[in-house]
């Protein structure tokens, strides 16, 4: 701590900051599974991609799979409504109507769900009472209101394939993308697993995290610099079939890879993201402070994050920090990151676009990123499963590897069954979109099928 608060201040008074070099990587080769990547002049990722040795089987070609129809009207109306119509064939027609006004960040959106079939399309006043058949003066009738103006209208209409993601299947790769203070360090317990199993993983580290290089820009840390360094990350080892797995501000990445990439991106689980809005930096944050009184603050932030990121703050969980190599950055990159967080395109009509199936994982302690935030997530997203694992907290997949493991393998070899729809296409879904809690070591299965729209249980 002393020695901490005796460079800050060496730091205010020669002005400059610590310059954060990476760290040494292994000098085993690429057989280790590390590589360095330079996306940009200059801008050089360190990404660990394994790729298993497979023997040529008749079960290494992909499964056919079921073709689903996803079609919705997304409309945005000048009083900041949000309409969402599922119009596919295997989802029924209802109407989901959120009040997407001026809102806090981390305010809950009240969210009402209705039959379109028999909801109407604006609040309309109540039947005036029959005219009488005498000659006396009529009473007026209600004044008409003015038809709604959406502002916005987006159509959805396409068909998506979704199959079943085996490790055999030399089309599917997995992208892990971390947040902010990570590495990708975090995703060992899930590389190695998943690894074991023939996929072939991919793991970069964003830039000034673990040992990619650290430019001394705050340009360089924009949520636009970042997506591009995991763009081209994307299309240097993309498969036909791919499944991208972010945590925290990893998932907004991931929701614009997905967007950007339909045809590609097969999955996404997204695990503690958050709600369905568009990222602005808080102009109050304790990030916004200088550099170097944030150097002088790094061991009191390290343990907040611990209090804050772990279920359970034992010397397991310190070292866990430790050895994933998390929230080890130094105060200038740290303070770029969440200053450059700011993506106004990344809303909920955003988000209602993706027609990609997703799971979201929450870890039931997090004090990050509040239920609320997930569930509303779980209700804008077409075909959205949320799992929350009682034991974890924000860094979930390093206190319950077993559970977070056992559920995205579930989900990637997951496809609908929609047999029953085809049966009986005006049957009525009577379901509710309160989350499935998983323990440690126990999963449940959400749902079967892709899911219509669903009243929120309050």
């Amino acid at each position: 701590m002393l020695t901490s608060i005796t460079e800050g201040i060496l730091c205010c008074l020669t002005g400059k900051t610590n310059v954060v070099l990476p760290v040494e990587s292994s000098d085993a080769g690429p057989a280790d599974g590390f590589e360095f990547v330079e996306v940009k002049p200059g801008r050089v990722l360190r990404v660990r991609h394994i790729l298993p040795e497979r023997q040529a089987t008749s079960d290494s070609q992909p499964e056919q799979g079921v073709s689903i129809h996803c079609k919705r009207k997304i409309t945005v109306y000048r009083n900041g409504q949000l309409v969402i119509e599922n119009l596919g064939d295997v989802l029924h027609s209802e109407i989901l109507q959120c009040q997407n006004g001026d809102v806090e960040q981390c305010s809950t959106v009240e969210v009402e769900l209705a039959d379109y079939s028999t909801a109407p399309s604006s609040p309309d006043p109540k039947p005036a009472p029959p005219l009488p058949d005498s000659d006396q003066q009529r009473p007026a009738p209600p004044p008409r209101r003015r038809r709604r103006k959406p502002k916005r209208t987006v159509f959805i209409d396409s068909e998506r394939r979704i199959t079943s993601c085996k490790g055999t299947h030399s089309d599917v790769a997995l992208f892990f993308i971390h947040g902010v203070g990570g590495s990708l360090d975090i995703w060992g317990r899930q590389l190695d697993f998943f690894s074991r199993l023939g996929y072939e993983v991919v793991a970069p580290d964003l830039a000034g995290h673990g040992a990619s290089t650290a430019p001394q820009i705050a340009a360089a840390y924009t949520f636009y610099a970042l997506a591009e360094d995991l763009r081209a990350i994307f299309k240097r080892y993309a498969r036909k079939r791919n499944i991208l797995i972010g945590h925290s501000y990893g998932v907004s990445f991931c929701t614009f890879l997905a967007h950007e990439y339909p045809e590609q991106v097969h999955k996404v689980v997204m695990i503690n993201g958050g709600g369905p809005t568009a990222l602005e930096p808080s102009l109050c944050s304790i990030f916004q402070l200088p550099s170097c009184i944030l150097h002088c603050l790094s061991p009191c932030l390290a343990w907040s994050f611990l209090k804050a990121g772990f279920a359970r703050q034992g010397a397991k969980e310190k070292q866990l920090l430790k050895e994933g190599n998390a929230f080890n950055v130094s105060p200038f990159v740290l303070r770029a990151m969440m200053s450059g967080q700011y993506w106004p395109e990344g809303d909920e009509v955003y988000h209602a676009e993706l027609t990609v199936p997703i799971l979201l994982v929450h870890g039931l302690y997090d004090k990050f990123v509040p239920m609320d935030e997930d569930q509303r997530m779980a209700e804008i997203l077409l075909f959205a499963f949320l799992k929350v694992i009682e034991e974890g907290s924000h860094m979930v997949m390093m206190e319950c590897p077993e559970t977070v493991n056992t559920l995205l393998h579930e989900f990637f070899l997951w496809e609908p069954d929609i047999t029953a729809s085809k049966a009986d296409q005006t049957a009525t879904i009577d379901a509710t979109v309160a989350p499935t809690v998983a323990t440690e070591g126990t999963t449940e299965e959400t749902a079967g099928a892709p899911k219509a729209n669903k009243p929120l249980n309050k």
